[in-house]
């Protein structure tokens, strides 16, 4: 092209949808539209929300004077597709039909790719989606439990961990598929992986409950502890997801999950509060080595990144444990859009071949022998 190619990334969230412009790597525009309780309500499922968001989208481009036909491509988040490998995808028809059933799950984020095509198609303009949070590179071995049956499965911050990854390895003048790194996204949800040549073999798991605990998640405990609570009739089986998945944590303690009143609240004095934050980074750190041993030691680095990673108290606890395996690289906050662009842009520069989504499972269970 005789100028740099423009693209549209689209990240559609519980109660927001983030929107940004690039030509090539740099953002020229960038925008978080926030959605009220009582706007989403109006809508039954999230999948009813497809045209109000895409409306959305429209309009906060159309007030910038952004026109959507000088646009390039149009790139989203991804989301309700079966396991897949890791990657840029090309949206086809298949894709945004298996996202609207939301295969595996119903999250605002498998809007992105039916928006992105739908803008594709009125302009004919290419569509994708990358590293979408459907990605599942676990090893065979991973997977595995106590209870035949039942399986790990790979629920990972996929998109900013494998952005994260390629970063460093650009910086460094390495090839991502070449080298092992232990990457953890420390947000709100916490996703420890190791990423092995390219592959991110084991994790622990957002969606279902493994891990250390986080600012609203309560992390590993102990089965018999669980239906002790399950069945002590003080729980619906709603409020105890919630009081596990979204009120854990931090907020069970404290009621908040800022991470700095935590800190505030260990300053002025507070052992309780001290020692649930040395904790909470003890946790992560368990989960680094567990990680470092899936790798079986050789780690070029462990990357810390998402919004925890910017709380350098915290940070310096874990490095003091994890310090030992490899070096320890800070890259805080989230570089979610930032990494559509970048998977779209490669594929438009001819330097990545993008995919295309078959609808079949990475890996389907054994038949086990009696």
């Amino acid at each position: 092209m005789d100028r740099p190619y423009r693209i549209l990334a689209v990240n559609p969230g519980s109660t927001s949808t983030k929107i940004a412009i690039f030509e090539e790597d740099r953002e020229v525009f960038g925008e978080t539209i926030r959605h009220s309780v009582e706007e989403l309500s109006a809508f039954p499922t999230i999948q009813d929300q497809l045209d109000f968001r895409r409306e959305t989208v429209e309009k906060a481009l159309a007030e910038h004077g952004i026109r959507l036909e000088d646009i390039d491509v149009y790139v989203g988040r991804g989301g309700g597709l079966l396991p897949l490998e890791g990657g840029v995808y090309e949206v086809t028809d298949f894709l945004a039909e298996h996202a609207s059933r939301g295969m595996s799950g119903q999250h605002p984020a498998q809007l992105a790719s039916q928006i992105c095509l739908k803008f594709a198609r009125r302009f004919g303009k290419r569509a994708f989606v990358v590293n979408p949070p459907d990605v599942d590179e676990f090893d065979d071995v991973a997977r595995i439990t106590g209870i035949r049956g039942i399986y790990r499965e790979s629920h990972v911050h996929a998109l900013n961990q494998k952005e994260v990854a390629l970063r460093f390895c650009k910086e460094r003048g390495l090839s991502y598929k070449d080298v092992n790194l232990v990457v953890c996204h420390l947000g709100g949800g916490i996703s420890i992986t190791a990423h092995r040549r390219g592959r991110m073999i084991d994790s622990n798991d957002i969606i279902k409950g493994s891990g250390p605990m986080t600012p609203t998640r309560a992390g590993d405990i102990a089965y018999m502890s669980l239906i002790e609570l399950a069945f002590s009739g003080k729980y619906s089986k709603k409020e105890l997801q919630d009081k596990l998945n979204k009120k854990g944590g931090l907020t069970d303690h404290f009621g908040t999950d800022d991470i700095r009143v935590v800190n505030k609240r260990m300053q002025d004095g507070d052992q309780y509060a001290a020692l649930v934050y040395r904790a909470l980074a003890y946790q992560i750190a368990k989960y680094i080595g567990a990680m470092a041993v899936a790798l079986k030691g050789d780690v070029r680095a462990i990357l810390l990144t998402g919004g925890l990673a910017k709380e350098q108290g915290l940070m310096d606890i874990v490095r003091g444990y994890v310090g030992w395996i490899a070096e320890v690289v800070l890259m805080p906050g989230e570089f979610e859009l930032e990494a559509l662009a970048a998977g779209a842009l490669r594929v438009m520069r001819g330097e990545e071949e993008a995919k295309i989504y078959t609808g079949k499972p990475v890996w389907q269970p054994p038949e086990p022998h009696e």
